[in-house]
C-alpha cells in the first residue's frame, strides 16, 4: 500500500509541476535527457570548483550555490515557457530581438558593462549579473526563423541572403567589441548552418567562406593573442607555460583517466593546474573523474538531446516553428562540438562553454529556455 501511495504522489507531483510531460504530450525523451544533463552539470560544477572556491572565497560551495540558484530560476522559466501559447514565440520575435540588441549595446558602454577576465560582457549589480551575448544567440535564431518563414521563396535571391548575413555580421561585430569571440563564433556558425539547412544556394556559402577566411585573418591581426592560440593549437608544447598551458593541462587530465576515471571529486587537475576547471574545460574534469565511460555517457546524452530537437523540427508543420526548433538544435550542436573539440585538442582554444554542464548562470538559463521552447513545440509530435 505504501508503494502504491508513493507512486500516486510521485505521479501527481509530475502532473502538477511538469504535467505537460503526460497530458499535453511534450517529448518525454527530450525532457528526461535534459534533466539528466542538468543534474550531471550541477554535480560536476561542484566537483570541479570546490577547491578553487575554497581558496578564493573560503567557501567550497560558492560556485554550486550560484549555479543551483540559476537552475531553480531556469526550472521556473521552463515551466512557464512550456505552458505558453506557442503563437507568442512568433508574435514577440521583434521585441525579443531588439531588447537583446539593446542589452548587447549597453554592455559595451564603459561604466555600465562589467569587466571580467578582460572582457566587458556582463550587466548586473554586485555578484548578480547576466551575459546578454548568451541570450542574443536565441534572439538571432528567432529573428532569422521568422524572416525565413516569411520569405522562404526569396532565399535563392542574393540580396536576401546578404541581408541576413548583414544582420548576423552586425551582431557578431557588437559582440566582438566586448570582446567575446567564443559566443560570436557560435552565433555565426549556427546561423550559417540554419541558412544552409533551409536551402540557401551553396555558391553563396563559397563566397561566405572566402569572406570568413579574410575576416579571421583580420581578427588575428587585430589581437596577437589569437595567433598565439593558433600556434598553441598546432604545438601546445612550444609554449607550455603560456598559450599552450590550458591545452596541455586538459590533456593531462584526460590521458590517465582510463575506463572508469579517478572517481567523483578526485580530480588532480582541479588543484590549480587547469585554470577555471568549472568553465570551458569542465569536460576534461568529467573525463578525469568519470573516465571513458562517463565521457561517452555525457556525449551520448548530448547526441540524443540534439537528435530529438532536430527530429521534432522535422515533424513540425509550421515553418517558423520548424526553423526555430532547427536553429536551437544547431546552437547546441555547434557549442558542444567546439567545446569538446577544444578540450581534447582537436580545435584551438576559443572560450566556449559546454552548454548545461559548465558553470555560468546566463548560459544555464538560456539552455533551459531553449529546451523549454522545443518541449512546447513538441506537443502533439509523435
Amino acid at each position: 500500500m505504501c508503494k502504491c501511495l508513493y507512486n500516486h504522489i510521485s505521479y501527481r507531483i509530475i502532473i502538477k509541476y511538469y504535467g505537460v510531460v503526460m497530458h499535453k504530450k511534450i517529448d518525454l525523451t527530450l525532457f528526461v535527457v535534459s534533466i539528466c544533463l542538468i543534474i550531471i552539470g550541477l554535480l560536476m560544477v561542484y566537483s570541479a570548483s570546490n577547491i578553487v572556491a575554497l581558496y578564493k572565497y573560503n567557501d567550497s560551495l560558492y560556485f554550486i550555490k550560484r549555479q543551483g540558484l540559476f537552475a531553480v530560476i531556469g526550472f521556473i522559466i521552463m515551466y512557464i515557457v512550456i505552458r505558453l501559447d506557442n503563437k507568442l514565440f512568433y508574435k514577440y520575435v521583434t521585441l525579443v530581438f531588439f531588447v537583446s540588441l539593446l542589452l548587447l549595446i549597453l554592455v559595451i558602454i564603459p561604466g555600465v558593462g562589467m569587466v571580467r577576465g578582460g572582457a566587458r560582457s556582463w550587466l548586473g549589480i554586485g555578484s548578480f549579473s547576466i551575459q546578454p551575448a548568451e541570450f542574443m544567440k536565441l534572439a538571432i535564431i528567432m529573428f532569422l526563423a521568422k524572416y525565413l518563414s516569411n520569405n522562404e521563396k526569396d532565399l535563392n535571391k542574393f540580396w536576401y541572403f546578404i541581408f541576413m548575413l548583414f544582420i548576423v555580421g552586425l551582431i557578431f561585430g557588437i559582440i566582438m567589441l566586448q570582446p567575446d569571440f567564443g559566443t560570436g563564433i557560435v552565433l555565426v556558425i549556427s546561423c550559417c548552418l540554419l541558412l544552409f539547412c533551409c536551402g540557401a544556394p551553396i555558391k553563396y556559402f563559397v563566397l561566405l567562406l572566402s569572406l570568413g577566411v579574410g575576416g579571421i585573418i583580420v581578427l588575428i591581426a587585430s589581437a596577437p593573442y589569437r595567433m598565439e592560440r593558433i600556434l598553441a593549437y598546432l604545438d601546445p608544447w612550444s609554449d607550455p607555460l603560456g598559450s599552450g598551458f590550458q591545452t596541455i593541462q586538459s590533456l593531462y587530465a584526460i590521458s590517465p583517466s582510463g575506463l572508469f576515471g579517478l572517481g567523483y571529486n578526485n580530480s588532480m587537475q582541479k588543484h590549480f593546474f587547469l585554470p577555471e576547471p568549472q568553465n570551458d574545460f569542465i569536460f576534461a574534469i568529467i573525463c578525469e573523474e568519470l573516465g571513458l565511460i562517463g565521457a561517452v555517457i555525457v556525449i551520448g546524452l548530448f547526441a540524443l538531446l540534439i537528435y530529438r530537437i532536430i527530429y521534432i523540427a522535422t515533424k513540425l508543420e509550421n515553418k517558423y516553428h520548424k526553423y526555430l526548433c532547427l536553429g536551437i538544435g544547431l546552437i547546441y550542436f555547434t557549442q558542444v562540438f567546439i567545446n569538446i573539440g577544444v578540450v581534447i585538442g582537436l580545435l584551438p582554444v576559443t572560450g566556449i562553454t559546454l552548454p548545461i554542464i559548465s558553470y555560468g548562470g546566463s548560459s544555464l538559463v538560456l539552455s533551459m529556455i531553449m529546451i523549454a521552447i522545443v518541449l512546447n513545440l513538441s506537443k502533439g509530435v509523435e
